[in-house]
């Protein structure tokens, strides 16, 4: 009889990042990602969540990476992250900015936005993968820190779901783009919208699929 293939686990992250600097006597870590780097369209959003040292809970099995989870996970899941951390904050940066700055500029200065919002600093920063050069506070980039570290994790879920929130408001705001189900990203359906339409207002005219049709037009 042949053997039954196991299904693959998803990975879940977890809080070793954590307690290795907790145990270094730091209380207030920060986790941070971004997201919407890539779209023809729309902001880039940096999530921000500072868990308590003793954060716990079943719940925390369901925290990874945001692009791993269905919208009804990262919705599901986002009231028990806000309940949980100390801090949950969201900084972005405009379709404008990335032009004008470049997206690893923008990026970094929605995470600074982010950063500018909490109640109280954090003493640690977890990043996935970007470092923070203008931010004098000690540090870490982690590659693919979104699917590792709870922390970044929550972060990227918070940043996704209010990227989300914004992109679908857009829809009706911006009509014939289909913003709602793409969320800007280069879809067929979207740059068909972009050849027949040409770009709006929140299209990224620095992007070359963007400025190519602008041109066009």
């Amino acid at each position: 009889m042949p053997r039954r293939r196991r299904r693959a686990r998803r990975p879940v992250a977890n809080h070793k990042e954590e307690s290795a600097l907790i145990a270094r006597g730091f209380s207030r870590i920060a986790g941070i990602d971004e997201v919407g780097r890539g779209p023809l369209a729309g902001p880039v959003l940096a999530g921000l969540v500072v868990f308590p040292p003793n954060v716990k809970g079943r719940w925390l099995r369901s925290v990874r990476d945001s692009k791993l989870m269905t919208p009804k996970q990262r919705e599901d899941v986002l009231p028990r992250i806000r309940d949980a951390a100390l801090t949950a904050e969201v900084g972005m940066s405009s379709p404008r900015e990335v032009d004008e700055l470049g997206i690893v500029p923008a990026t970094r200065l929605a995470i600074e936005r982010a950063l500018g919002s909490m109640p109280l600093m954090p003493q640690y920063l977890l990043l996935d993968a970007l470092d923070l050069p203008g931010v004098h506070l000690p540090q870490k980039a982690i590659v693919h820190g979104d699917a590792g570290c709870l922390s970044i994790a929550a972060a990227s879920i918070v940043a996704k779901v209010e990227r989300d929130r914004l992109m679908t408001e857009a829809h009706d705001q911006y009509p014939g783009y289909a913003f709602a189900s793409n969320k800007g990203y280069a879809t067929a359906e979207h740059v068909r919208a972009l050849e027949s339409l040409g770009p709006c207002e929140i299209h990224r005219f620095s992007f070359a699929p963007v400025s190519r049709l602008a041109g066009a037009k």
